[in-house]
C-alpha cells in the first residue's frame, strides 16, 4: 500500500496568503507603473518614489484588501481546480490530459475572478490612491472591471495550475527528480512565467478600468484608449509584474505542498 497527501479545499487561500504577504510591495509598484498616463518612471524609480514621499510602510498600502482577495479569488479558483482535479484523478484513470487541465483552470479562474473581484478593486484602490488629490470623488462600483478580472483570473489559473501541474507531472516522469521541494521550485517558476505572459494585457487593461474615474466608457473603450499609447502599453510593467508573479506563484505552490504534505487528506492505495 502507498500513502498519498490530498489537498484541502481552503490550501489554495492560505498559501496565496502567504505568498501575497511577501511580493505585496512588488504589486504595489506594479499597479503604479501600469496606472501612469505616460512612461515617466521605471520599477526602482517607482519604489523609491513611494517610499520617499509616504514612508517605507506605504510599499504594504492595500496588504488587508491583497489577503481578502487572495481568500476569495485564490480560494475559489484553486478550491474549483484541485476539488475536480482530485475527483476525477480518483477514479485510477492517470493524470488528467493538459487540455482538461486548461479547460478547467479556465473555468476556475474566471469563477474565482469574478468573486474576488470587489476585493481586487478595493485593493487596486488602496495602492494607487495615495497620489491622487485630496478631495476627489471615490465613488466605484464594487464589480467595476469584472469582466477584465474574471477573464483574467482564466488566463493566469491557466497559467499557475494547469502549466504547474503539467510541468510537475513531465519532471517527475523524467526519473530524474522525486516530489521534493526542488521539483515544486521548477515547476512553479515554469508556471510563474507562462502566467505571466499569458495575462499581462489583460491585467494592464483590468488595472486600468479599476482605477477608472470614469473616463473610459467600457472594455473597448478602454483597451482602444490603452491602444493609442502604442503595442507596449499592453505590457506596461512587465519587468515587475514577472518579478512579482514569479515569485508569488513559486511561494504560492511550495507553501501549498509544504501544507498538503503535513496537513493534507491522507489517502491508502
Amino acid at each position: 500500500m502507498t500513502e498519498k497527501r490530498m489537498s484541502r479545499w481552503y490550501f489554495g487561500g492560505i498559501a496565496s496568503c502567504g505568498a501575497a504577504c511577501c511580493t505585496h510591495p512588488l504589486d504595489l509598484v506594479k499597479v503604479h507603473l501600469q496606472t501612469q498616463q505616460e512612461v515617466k518612471m521605471r520599477m526602482v524609480g517607482m519604489a523609491m518614489h513611494v517610499v520617499k514621499n509616504d514612508g517605507v510602510l506605504a510599499l504594504y498600502n492595500g496588504l488587508s484588501a491583497s489577503l481578502c482577495r487572495q481568500m476569495s479569488y485564490s480560494l475559489t479558483r484553486f478550491a474549483i481546480y484541485e476539488t475536480v482535479r482530485d475527483m476525477m484523478g480518483s477514479g485510477g484513470q492517470g493524470p488528467m490530459p493538459f487540455y482538461q487541465k486548461v479547460l478547467l483552470g479556465a473555468f476556475g479562474g474566471f469563477t474565482g475572478g469574478f468573486i474576488g473581484t470587489p476585493a481586487d478593486m478595493v485593493n487596486v484602490r488602496m495602492q494607487n490612491d495615495m497620489k491622487l488629490p485630496t478631495f476627489r470623488d471615490l465613488s466605484q462600483k464594487l464589480f467595476s472591471g469584472a469582466t477584465m478580472a474574471s477573464s483574467r483570473g482564466a488566463l493566469v489559473t491557466v497559467g499557475q495550475l494547469a502549466c504547474y501541474d503539467q510541468a510537475k507531472q513531465l519532471v517527475l516522469g523524467t526519473g530524474l527528480m522525486g516530489d521534493n521541494i526542488l521539483t515544486h521550485f521548477l515547476s512553479s517558476f515554469i508556471a510563474g512565467g507562462c502566467a505571466t505572459f499569458l495575462c499581462q494585457p489583460l491585467d494592464v487593461i483590468k488595472t486600468r478600468l479599476m482605477n477608472s474615474k470614469g473616463e473610459y466608457r467600457g472594455v473597448i473603450h478602454c483597451l482602444t484608449e490603452t491602444a493609442r499609447l502604442g503595442p507596449l502599453a499592453f505590457y506596461k510593467g512587465l519587468v515587475p509584474a514577472g518579478i512579482r508573479l514569479i515569485p508569488h506563484t513559486i511561494l504560492t505552490f511550495v507553501f501549498l505542498e509544504q501544507l498538503k504534505k503535513y496537513f493534507g487528506i491522507r489517502v491508502v492505495s
